[in-house]
């Protein structure tokens, strides 16, 4: 990634919204978020994988019906 003039200016606009003083407060709570969203992400392909090895496997042959029924 380039890192050019348009970047500064990114910047320096960041700057004036925020204010110099609420930039490490803001970049704090940005890498909170970003650290809850991943955990989230891993918790529930968890769940995800637990709740499908759980779940009985359906018959592959079609056409065939549980004779129980």
């Amino acid at each position: 990634m380039s890192f050019g003039p348009e970047w500064f200016v990114v910047l320096g606009v960041i700057v004036l919204l925020f204010g110099a003083k609420k930039l490490p407060e803001l970049a704090r709570s940005l890498g909170r978020s970003t650290s809850e969203f991943k955990k989230g992400i891993k918790e529930g392909t968890t769940e995800t994988d637990e709740a499908g090895a759980s779940a009985p496997k359906a018959d592959a042959t079609p056409g065939t019906e549980d004779p129980s029924q």
